[in-house]
């Protein structure tokens, strides 16, 4: 039987599923094909703009280039803060194979401390990697010399010239022009609050305190910025754009610095404060605290042992006690009270008290007020006990008008408020009332607690800034003018002078009230019985004052004051406040001298040398327009 064979292929069905492969393959060509156009046609055509604006921020970067700080003169062009040149090594991280390696390498030829590498690794941590990192600052010559020659073997590596703030009058002005230093996290955060961030992305420095801090913004400048275009390393090709940056204002202060270092050196190693004002306008003529420190020290970075030193001395020169200060204004507030005591009718120009030497409450079985006179001055008005500070005259009007009258009219001279003084390093003091009372103790105000503060104990404390321009009021009889260190701007053209808001005067009170408590002041100077009598002897003009000696701590009732048997942080504050010359006020003088005992045996002597410096020994002042 014969068997048929099979075919062994089928050449009909073989070319029908190569033909339905073929045709997938050419669909799914032709699908991936047009997928391509698509992606090509949104690449090229459809998002090519956006694609654009990717290559260029890749390729073109913005470098902000930083302004010159302004520059501080005093009110005769003397420079007080200049820029000068310095020079910083810096690292571009992304450009150094191996940051470690290279530190060591410029170790052999740049005097390198860990100090620095800590640092530099924590600016690096902050920074991108094409961002130039700082190694070490304050290269000196013959660092940037050996660099230079060997550059070659550093890739990533340069020395960069930058202007650096700097102070060549030292501690002698360091509270009030204040310092710039390094931007920190803290700065970088209130920037950005501000939104003023921008404007620093190329600065390393800021105002910290003191006038620095305060004309910030106008010191500063605005930042310029270059387009420049980068290979993909970082590193800049060309320079396609460039906006240069606009440097800060310069400024003029109403600073005398003859006679800030005058001052200065008579206060020498005591613990204190002078101000002079401008009676006229109030400008800052002089605002010297002692002990001080070095601004120069911060700009270049302190040490923190250096840092410690400073901040761990008894004698706290880093306080600005002439803003921060806070003592017992003491005798030195009586001129005020007595112009309060006249408008409010509690006295006359004619009324005469005894003074026996103590002051008691009345019906009250209390111990006395002592007057500082024992024995007492006999009769006196409101003239002679300001001449003489007769403590129980004042004991009686505090008793009189009460703690809310008294603390009211004392707020309208300035005390517990700001002065106004532009630099924010400054304290309100305090002016007691019984809100004030209540609110810290938890404790009524009792009638006793007024008295005192009569003669400006208790309570009461002031700052010397607020004790000078409280008598800025009472020489113009009323206007409040706050003070001011800055006078104006300089630009290209002048000078232009700075206008601060009024202030509300004191009204309604008659010049005679003003002239009767003047009056007294000229005899604390020049009177038969005033208290810097001895102090103002022979003087060569007419002047006016009120001396004050603070107590630091409260005596019992038989205990005797004796300065040579307490520890010397017991020994009682000198104040003085004063004017001259006496018709035509010039300028004037407020003083606090720590723990140097009376006022009229210490601080009266310190105001006649500066009332004789400016008056007699110097020509006169160049009027800051």
């Amino acid at each position: 039987m014969k068997h048929k064979r099979s075919p062994i292929r089928d050449h009909r069905s073989e070319s029908a599923l190569f033909f339905r492969r073929a045709v997938l393959a050419f669909s799914m060509i032709i699908f991936l094909v047009s997928v391509l156009v698509v992606n090509l046609y949104a690449l090229q055509v459809s998002d090519h703009q956006d694609y654009k604006t990717r290559s260029n921020d890749n390729r073109i970067k913005v470098v902000p280039i930083a302004p010159n700080r302004g520059l501080i003169y005093d009110r005769n062009g003397v420079l007080l803060a200049e820029n000068r040149p310095v020079y910083s090594l810096e690292l571009i991280p992304e450009q150094v194979k191996n940051i470690p390696e290279t530190i060591a390498a410029l170790s052999e030829f740049i005097y390198i401390t860990d100090s620095h590498i800590r640092n530099f690794k924590k600016e690096k941590r902050r920074s991108r990697r094409f961002q130039t990192v700082t190694l070490k600052s304050q290269l000196t010559e013959q660092e940037v010399a050996v660099f230079s020659v060997n550059q070659h073997k550093f890739a990533g590596v340069e020395v960069k010239g930058y202007l650096k703030r700097y102070y060549p009058f030292g501690d002698a002005l360091t509270h009030v022009l204040g310092y710039v230093a390094k931007i920190n996290d803290r700065d970088l955060e209130r920037l950005d609050r501000e939104e003023r961030s921008n404007n620093y992305k190329a600065t390393r420095d800021i105002g910290k305190l003191g006038i620095e801090r305060y004309y910030e913004e106008d010191l500063h400048g605005t930042a310029g910025y270059q387009e420049v275009e980068v290979n993909s390393r970082g590193r800049i090709i060309r320079t396609l754009k460039y906006v240069p940056p606009e440097p800060g204002r310069d400024l003029v202060l109403n600073l005398d610095i003859e006679l800030q270092l005058y001052i200065r050196e008579l206060l020498g190693d005591n613990r204190g404060a002078a101000v002079v004002l401008d009676p006229k306008t109030s400008g800052v003529l002089a605002m010297v605290s002692t002990p001080s420190y070095d601004p120069n020290l911060f700009v270049n970075g302190i040490s923190p042992s250096q840092y410690s030193a400073l901040l761990n001395d008894r004698n706290r020169p880093l306080y600005n006690r002439a803003t921060l200060g806070t003592y017992p204004p003491a005798s030195t507030v009586k001129p005020f009270i007595a112009v309060a005591a006249l408008q409010e009718n509690v006295i006359t120009t004619s009324t005469i008290r005894n003074d026996p030497g103590y002051w008691r409450l009345p019906n009250s079985s209390t111990r006395p007020f002592r007057d500082w006179k024992k024995g007492g001055h006999g009769r006196v008005d409101v003239v002679k006990s300001v001449e003489e500070s007769v403590d129980t005259f004042f004991y009686q009007i505090a008793y009189d008008m009460g703690i809310d009258r008294l603390s009211r009219w004392m707020s309208k001279f300035g005390f517990g408020e700001y002065t106004g003084i532009d630099i924010h390093e400054e304290s309100r003091a305090n002016m007691p009332t019984r809100e004030w009372k209540m609110s810290r103790y938890r404790k009524p105000w009792y009638q006793g607690d007024t008295i005192p503060v009569g003669i400006g104990q208790g309570y009461w404390t002031a700052t010397p800034m607020q004790i000078a321009k409280a008598a800025s009021v009472l020489v113009n009889h009323g206007v409040v003018n706050p003070p001011h260190v800055v006078s104006g701007f300089i630009n290209d053209e002048a000078s232009s002078p700075l206008k601060s808001d009024p202030y509300p005067p004191i009204a309604n009170v008659p010049d005679k009230f003003w002239l009767t408590t003047l009056e007294g002041m000229r005899r604390v100077n020049h009177g038969k019985k005033g208290t810097a009598r001895n102090s103002f002897n022979r003087a060569k003009y007419q002047s006016a004052g009120k001396t004050g000696t603070a107590q630091v701590f409260g005596l019992g009732e038989n205990e005797k004051y004796n300065s040579d048997e307490l520890a010397e942080h017991l020994i009682d504050h000198a104040l003085y406040v004063g004017f001259a010359p006496f018709e035509a006020p010039e300028v004037i003088v407020a003083l606090v001298l720590e723990n140097a005992g009376g006022g009229s045996s210490n601080a009266a002597p310190v105001a006649r040398q500066i009332f004789d410096h400016i008056l007699v020994d110097t020509p006169p002042r160049k009027e800051v327009n």
